[in-house]
């Protein structure tokens, strides 16, 4: 049994999972667990787990992951704030009377929310609660409908900013340095998020066609599916249409603009995004419309104009010219100060500060939870000589580099029916990923690829957390078959978009090899 301790823990571990356990404590639990029986039976040195205080330190310095919380709560105030569901009402009626319309404007709105909040769960459930019921109404097949909502609100794992490609950011930048110094490397390159925020934007477009090529052909060879709305309901005018869409679409470009174009890291990025999504909030709060946009604004024009002449008030030999454009930044800043201030004010009559905080807590303490619990998990199966192991699986598969490849894949997938993509992020791809890099495939490459499978996770029954997250909020009439159903072709369409990314690479690594 002793050979097999490795084997034996990861099996422990999945069935602790399947049984219900909190998963953050199933991962801890089996780690020490484990580690002990190994020490017993004489297999690992138990003072390995001395080197878990390092790693907890490591994770906690981590600038990188600073961004989830801040990603979380821009998405947890949009949510919160009633911009979906005004997305929902002005795309639904704007596309609504095309025969699969609703359907369309689904997608889009979907994708909208993806690239301005990143928060699946919330995506999904306000979706479910705001068009599921208007597609039934409307004569929609209610295994179309809920198929449609549930793939419209995962986007947010795989088009950015998005918590998942965050932490595999992370993860495999470690797993390509990793690589790097078992090639004798011992100046190693890294990765970084704006990379792969980069280098996800196309594959994310691509799925967002495929959606929509899908819905478009099933109307046309299956009319009855997807029936037009009603003619009677108003369609929006041009300016309304604008005013939801402006907003976020600004939000967007702000965010990721900073980071694609070097202006800001991805955590001040963040930063950037929070305080975007609270004047927002405020505007849609019914707040001093005049005052934050005159903040935000200002705070525009500051970051402009300190990018182009810094200047550092503490320093005592400032010219004339220098002490002028600090004033003006100070008084910049002081107006955009208020404007948030404002907004805040505005937001909490309705709870959306304290809710989007509330929101913010309980998702980065379970993503920090088990990204800690994964730190003593790997250390022990690394102990008890499992990433020998895994390395010898996959240089033993046939077909070389590709079948490596495809076994990993096989089993990203295969986990991603009974785990979270926390768990297979931190716990599987630091055990694979460095193997594969050293095979001959592209880093940036390979996690695009493995974000879209990790993405398709969020769909495959029995426990894709999209379809808990609308069985919670769906109507009577849609059951838990219908959700099952419903979501089949759409897996098809990820396995199509995987093949994609397979075959013209290109769709990954072009822009991060254009800006980086």
């Amino acid at each position: 049994m002793a050979d097999y301790l490795d084997l034996i823990m990861f099996a422990a571990l999945l069935g602790g999972i399947l049984l219900g356990f909190p998963v953050s404590f199933s991962i801890a639990g089996v780690a020490i667990l484990f580690a002990y029986l190994g020490w017993a039976l004489g297999v690992m040195d138990i003072s390995l787990l001395g080197a878990m205080a390092q790693r907890v330190f490591g994770l906690l310095s981590n600038q990188t992951l600073i961004a989830i919380p801040l990603f979380v709560f821009m998405g947890a105030v949009l949510e919160k704030s009633g911009i979906a569901e005004s997305l929902l009402d002005t795309m639904g009626r704007l596309f609504g009377k095309l025969r699969g319309g609703l359907g369309i404007s689904v997608v889009l709105v979907g994708a909208l929310l993806a690239a301005s909040t990143g928060i699946v769960g919330a995506t999904v459930v306000a979706m479910g609660l705001i068009a599921l019921p208007s597609m039934l109404r409307a004569g929609y097949d209610p295994r179309v409908g809920a198929g449609i909502v549930c793939t419209a609100g995962t986007l947010g794992q795989i088009i950015p900013p998005s918590t998942l490609l965050i932490i595999l950011a992370d993860v495999m930048s470690n797993a390509f340095q990793q690589a790097q110094y078992e090639q004798g490397k011992f100046v190693v390159e890294a990765l970084s998020v704006g990379q792969f925020f980069a280098a996800a934007m196309g594959p994310g477009l691509a799925l967002v066609v495929l959606y929509l090529v899908y819905i478009v052909i099933r109307g046309v060879l299956r009319p009855d599916d997807m029936p037009p709305v009603r003619a009677d309901l108003p369609r929006p005018s041009a300016q309304e249409v604008l005013s939801v869409v402006v907003p976020p679409v600004l939000l967007i470009l702000a965010v990721l603009g900073s980071i694609l174009g070097g202006i800001a890291t991805p955590t001040e990025a963040a930063a950037v995004g929070a305080v975007g999504a609270v004047l927002m909030a405020g505007l849609k709060s019914g707040g001093n419309r005049r005052l934050i946009l005159a903040g935000t604004g200002a705070l525009l024009l500051l970051a402009v104009l300190s990018g182009l002449y810094p200047v550092r008030l503490q320093r005592s030999d400032l010219e004339p010219a220098q002490l002028v454009a600090g004033g003006a930044y100070v008084f910049l800043a002081g107006l955009g100060v208020l404007a948030v201030l404002s907004a805040l004010r505005s937001a909490w009559g309705r709870k959306v500060p304290h809710d989007a905080a509330g929101s913010t807590l309980v998702m980065t303490s379970m993503i920090f939870a088990t990204i800690l619990a994964a730190g003593m998990f790997s250390l022990v199966f690394i102990g008890l000589g499992g990433e020998e192991r895994v390395a010898e699986i996959l240089q033993s598969m046939p077909g070389g580099p590709t079948g490596a490849l495809l076994f990993s894949m096989g089993l990203v997938f295969l986990l991603g029916c009974f785990l979270d993509f926390v768990e297979i992020s931190v716990i599987l791809l630091p055990l694979v990923a460095p193997v594969l890099i050293l095979m001959g495939h592209d880093p940036l490459w390979l996690g695009i690829l493995l974000a879209i499978n990790l993405q398709t996770s969020f769909l495959t029954p029995p426990f894709g957390f999209s379809l808990f997250y609308l069985r919670g909020v769906a109507p009577d009439e849609v059951t838990t078959g219908h959700i099952y159903a419903g979501v089949l072709p759409f897996i098809g369409l990820q396995v199509v978009g995987m093949a994609l990314l397979w075959l013209v690479p290109q769709l990954a690594t072009a822009l991060p090899a254009a800006l980086f």
